[in-house]
């Protein structure tokens, strides 16, 4: 089987359209053999400034969810990417020419980062500060950013995007990401691992 062929197939699994894969303008290539392997569309200034827009608008409802309730979908995050680990370690090698071990380890570190983001997602508490001033009380409040932008290299092709994203969204944030021009298909797979938790 052809590394293309396998690619192909690794991305099916993922939930990515072969459609996705054919007639773009980037040429997507494995460094192990040189082989294009996909073909994809990148947007234009005028898609992402929309798809900007678009997060800006999720953003307003999803810093009312509480942060428990974030949590929540992150930790299913996590569940997705347990269950497709092998499948998305093997694309990490094959995209970014990593070991086999290496392409498994930094979607384990995407598992890693979900527990941790879990857990952060009840500790998002202030402090009660001390003031000189009568019948006076001073706290402190955590209030979400807004939309984020997460910028991933190569060479971490997906553990970057998840340390960002997954504390993001628990702390009530949007997130855009930019993946690498030479990794783009681990980018693909996981807004379709994403994508089966939100809707």
């Amino acid at each position: 089987m052809s590394v293309k062929t396998q690619t192909k197939d690794l991305l099916a699994k993922l939930g990515v359209d072969a459609a996705a894969l054919e007639g773009g303008d980037l040429a997507v290539r494995t460094p192990t053999t040189g082989e294009t392997i996909a073909n994809v569309k990148t947007a234009s200034a005028a898609e992402i400034s929309a798809q900007i827009d678009k997060a800006h608008d999720a953003f307003k409802a999803w810093r009312k969810v509480p942060a428990p309730r974030r949590g929540e979908l992150v930790r299913l995050l996590g569940e997705e990417l347990r269950a497709h680990k092998d499948d998305l370690g093997t694309l990490v090698s094959i995209e970014a020419g990593k070991i086999p071990s290496e392409g498994l380890g930094e979607v384990q570190e995407m598992i890693d980062i979900c527990d941790f983001a879990v857990g952060l997602s009840r500790q998002l508490y202030g402090l009660t500060i001390a003031t000189e001033r009568a019948e006076h009380r001073m706290m402190e409040t955590w209030h979400p950013l807004g939309v984020v932008g997460i910028i991933s290299a190569f060479n971490f092709p997906v553990a970057v995007w998840s340390w960002n994203a997954a504390l993001a969204l628990v702390c009530g944030n949007a997130t855009i990401w930019k993946p690498s021009e030479k990794t783009p298909l681990t980018a693909l797979a996981c807004e379709k691992i994403f994508a089966k938790k939100t809707c």
